[in-house]
């Protein structure tokens, strides 16, 4: 019965990256959220800039968000890539340390601080959203300070697919189905994250197709024949 439903989860499976590893809304997710007010952005779309005023904690409902930071020469680095569920907006003080861009088309619940405050039950769901999220900045602290350029990209295509890669694998499904990644960071945002340039992030997802480990059906979407092989690259095994 186990392996019929992980067949079914991954036969003609095609994942949307937004990371944070969930892409679509939950059921959850997809319903208003109280004490709330939801807003809309489209894709592309600055929510915070660095430096503005800390006034809301935002809550992910739909779509995707990147955090990023810029260098006084226009150097950035996105932080975080988050999904739905994701919180954003939290700062140690009156202004916001990092800027937020939305990724996809995203919907999103904006909840003011006194409210958060005011809400035991609100301000520990959030919380413990915000702890994930932290666990998960801990294995970016070790791809950009440990990996190889091959093992950052490897890493950043598994992280695009839900339940794969990590210590909650779910493991293979029966007769190891084609996985399709559907990319929505350009290139030079994929380098932006994983520190490196666009060159050399253009040259490992060629590397990688050269050795069958990943094909294009478009320019932006990314087909894996054996994710197993793709994972054993991560540098994780």
């Amino acid at each position: 019965m186990e392996a019929a439903r992980n067949e079914a989860r991954f036969n003609n499976a095609k994942y949307d990256a937004a990371w944070a590893i969930r892409f679509r809304p939950e059921p959850e997710a997809a319903r208003t959220r109280p004490g709330a007010h939801h807003v809309r952005y489209a894709a592309r779309h600055l929510v915070i800039d660095e430096g503005d005023a800390a006034r809301a904690v935002y809550e992910v409902l739909d779509g995707g968000v990147i955090l990023f930071k810029l260098l006084p020469d226009g150097r950035r680095q996105i932080i975080e890539l988050l999904g739905v569920g994701d919180v954003f907006g939290l700062a140690v003080g009156p202004v916001a340390d990092v800027a937020a861009e939305a990724l996809t088309p995203v919907r999103l619940a904006v909840f003011e601080p006194a409210a958060v405050d005011a809400d035991p039950a609100l301000r520990d769901r959030l919380f413990a959203r915000l702890r994930a999220q932290m666990c998960a900045l801990h294995d970016h602290a070790l791809l950009l300070g440990r990996k190889s350029a091959q093992e950052r990209v490897a890493t950043y295509l598994m992280r695009l697919v839900p339940g794969r890669g990590g210590l909650a694998c779910i493991g293979a499904a029966p007769g190891n189905a084609e996985v399709r990644i559907e990319l929505r960071m350009s290139r030079q945002e994929i380098a932006d994250y994983l520190g490196l340039t666009i060159e050399t992030v253009s040259r490992t997802f060629s590397a990688l197709r050269r050795a069958n480990l990943i094909s294009y059906r478009k320019q932006d979407e990314v087909v894996v024949p054996n994710l197993c092989r793709l994972c054993r690259l991560t540098g994780a095994h």
